[in-house]
């Protein structure tokens, strides 16, 4: 079934800007060591995922969230009968997930297109979006390709040719929403982890 985005511009921008600034995860890791990456998001995403589940199971923390955050949830966000795990949550894991199995580059790359092409299209697309283009807008899939493509131009020792497979897997996964059977898999884990498995594929296969 089709989800019906119930966000105002506003609050679209305000969600998109707290998760534009987790580019500084991926500027951060090209300095640093894979170890002390993990040393910082291990905490980094416990602390998210222990606040997740307070929210879903310890009433007076479910007020607060709701009360403080409501108007920048999504509608499956809403879903009272169904526990969930919050954006903010799944782009720490996914941050994670990509230091912990990718190499720097790839992840370095997958993470960049997340936080910053993903805002974008969002923006873009609720801005001007006209034409369908699976779930989302012709014209924000557009704004997320374009960026990508940006994105692989800047980060310095990508193979062209593998960035620009994890540009197009990209968007074509933000267009169209990732499920198993029922379970929805959040766009903030879907792109990353879909782009840079088939960036390293390709690697493989062709370099």
């Amino acid at each position: 079934m089709e989800t019906i985005d119930r966000l105002e511009l506003r609050y679209e921008v305000a969600r998109k800007a707290i998760h534009l600034s987790s580019l500084s995860i991926p500027v951060i890791y090209w300095f640093i060591s894979r170890e002390l990456a993990l040393l910082l998001l291990i905490p980094l995403f416990s602390g998210f995922f222990l606040i997740d589940l307070l929210k879903n199971f310890f009433a007076p923390v479910s007020v607060w969230y709701h009360k403080t955050f409501d108007a920048m949830l999504r509608t499956h966000e809403l879903e009272g009968n169904k526990a969930y795990l919050n954006g903010a949550t799944y782009i720490v894991l996914s941050a994670l997930l990509l230091v912990l199995f990718f190499p720097k580059i790839i992840a370095v790359t997958a993470f960049a297109m997340v936080a910053v092409s993903d805002t974008l299209a969002a923006i873009i697309g609720k801005t001007f979006g006209r034409h369908k283009f699976g779930q989302k807008s012709l014209e924000g899939s557009a704004a997320f390709l374009i960026s990508s493509l940006v994105i692989v131009a800047l980060v310095p020792g990508l193979n062209i040719f593998i960035g620009i497979i994890m540009a197009v897997t990209a968007t074509l996964t933000e267009g169209f929403i990732v499920r198993i059977r029922d379970f929805r898999i959040d766009d903030n884990l879907a792109i990353p982890l879909v782009s840079a498995t088939l960036g390293v594929v390709c690697t493989h296969l062709f370099l």
